[in-house]
């Protein structure tokens, strides 16, 4: 039975592990490219671009004047008073048809109306809606472009922690290597009368909590590869961090061009800054509409009716067709005085807005100085860390090797050599640890400076 849990796990530790080294890597650059054309989110914000393109192009059509056609044939009554009213919409038009006698003879009659209504001067009212339509597009290309920066970030920040947890495997899977070879050696040693049995049994649970440690990271290890195929399209099992990668930022450490946050350019300050701007415009457009409008009126119509001009009642077919027609053309001025108090609280509520925007934007600002300054403090620690781990390392392999010769000798007892075995595998993750500290930094830095091009570039 103890043959074949050994083989099992054999079994699970060459399945878990095939996949993260059998494959041809997938380099940064080629990560980031599959995600800015396949994520999901920039889908989506690509297709909110159309959506104010779209309605920006509508607003550009908003001079444009109503022209309307109405025709209508009628047959009913022609009985008037005289007397004054308001329709309200509801009372019919009856013109003419004041008699002395009350008169219900039925009567036909039919009009066509052709009316222009154009609004040809709003003193910048449709220049300032245009503006307004074009910030909103701006706008939503600087969401899409901050959209695409966060995606850009996210997916460094789980590459580089797929690459420290295929590290993890590597040095887990050395580190079952160790435990079984000092499980051989104490079988040995038993065998001969030289250990006790128990240091077999102690053997034994730590080659099973190293193989278990392994089983977790490569769970880990999985769960990354599907948030990073969730956003690039790739399918998880083949994307597999390039182990290089570290090595060569490490190499050029001395030749990193200098990184300044370039606050032109930024995505997150570009975004917060068209709110900023498009808040204004509204601001602008605020004071536009409530101005006086200038239009041009004209209509043309055409009128019949069975009743002739002599108030005779002809047979209703007389009433089809026109008898009369008319054209009228006039330009008019329009302006609401109450308007004065609606623009002044509508520009107070649009002014607080803006000025929403502005802190926002100085708020950007602020937080992307302070993450640069975090940065540059993460940046000089990690180099500091990179510098003391290959003595840490040295002291731990060789502290390990001395205690597993005095275990075979009898000079020592198993509990001190797992402690040696312990203080190695902690300085190799501690390498790893460092290293991918340094490679976060770096990027972090280069994310919050907008330098990511001049990083990849350097490491190509």
């Amino acid at each position: 039975m103890t043959g074949l849990k050994k083989f099992l796990y054999g079994v699970l530790i060459l399945i878990a592990g095939t996949p993260a080294y059998a494959q041809t890597p997938v380099t940064l650059g080629q990560l980031l490219d599959r995600v800015n054309t396949n994520a999901p989110t920039l889908i989506t914000d690509s297709a909110a671009i159309l959506v104010r393109q779209s309605q920006a192009a509508e607003v550009r059509n908003n001079w444009l004047p109503n022209l309307k056609l109405n025709y209508q044939a009628d047959i009913g009554t022609n009985n008037n008073v005289a007397g004054p009213y308001f329709g309200f919409g509801i009372i019919p038009s009856n013109s003419r048809g004041v008699r002395v006698d009350n008169n219900t003879t039925t009567v036909s009659a039919n009009v066509g109306v052709a009316a222009l209504d154009w609004e040809v001067y709003n003193f910048g009212s449709y220049g300032a809606q245009n503006r307004v339509a074009e910030a909103d597009v701006s706008t939503e290309q600087k969401q899409f472009a901050r959209s695409k920066f966060a995606l850009q970030a996210y997916a460094i920040n789980n590459y580089l922690a797929l690459l420290r947890l295929q590290q993890l495997m590597e040095i887990q899977s050395a580190n079952i290597k160790r435990n079984q070879e000092i499980e051989r050696s104490v079988y040995s040693l038993a065998k001969s009368g030289v250990r006790a049995g128990v240091d077999t049994s102690i053997a034994e649970a730590e080659l099973s909590k190293s193989r278990l440690n392994y089983l977790e990271l490569a769970d880990q290890l999985k769960q990354v590869q599907l948030q990073l195929a969730t956003i690039s399209g790739l399918p998880y099992q083949s994307i597999v961090a390039d182990t290089l990668i570290e090595h060569r930022l490490i190499a050029q450490s001395n030749s990193l061009p200098m990184m300044n946050t370039d606050t032109a350019g930024h995505p997150l300050i570009n975004y917060y800054q068209s709110l900023y701007n498009g808040s204004l415009q509204r601001e602008d457009m605020v004071k536009k509409s409530y101005n006086p409008k200038i239009s041009l009126e004209a209509a043309a119509w055409g009128r019949g009716s069975s009743v002739d001009a002599n108030d005779h009642f002809n047979p209703l077919s007389s009433g089809w067709g026109f008898d009369r027609d008319n054209y009228l053309v006039g330009v008019g001025i329009s302006y609401n005085l109450f308007d004065l108090r609606r623009r002044h609280l509508k520009l107070h509520s649009q002014k607080v807005e803006t000025d929403y925007s502005l802190k926002k934007l100085q708020e950007q600002k602020q937080l992307l100085a302070a993450n640069a300054s975090l940065a540059d403090a993460q940046l000089n620690t990690a180099v500091l860390r990179l510098d003391e781990i290959p003595r840490q390392l040295r002291a731990a392999n060789a502290g390990y090797r001395q205690k597993l010769s005095l275990y075979r000798n009898g000079l020592t007892d198993i509990i001190e050599l797992n402690a040696a075995l312990n203080i190695l595998y902690r300085a190799e993750t501690d390498a790893v640890q460092a290293r991918y500290a340094y490679a976060a930094a770096l990027f972090q830095k280069a994310v919050t400076d907008n330098q990511v091009g001049s990083v990849l570039t350097l490491i190509k």
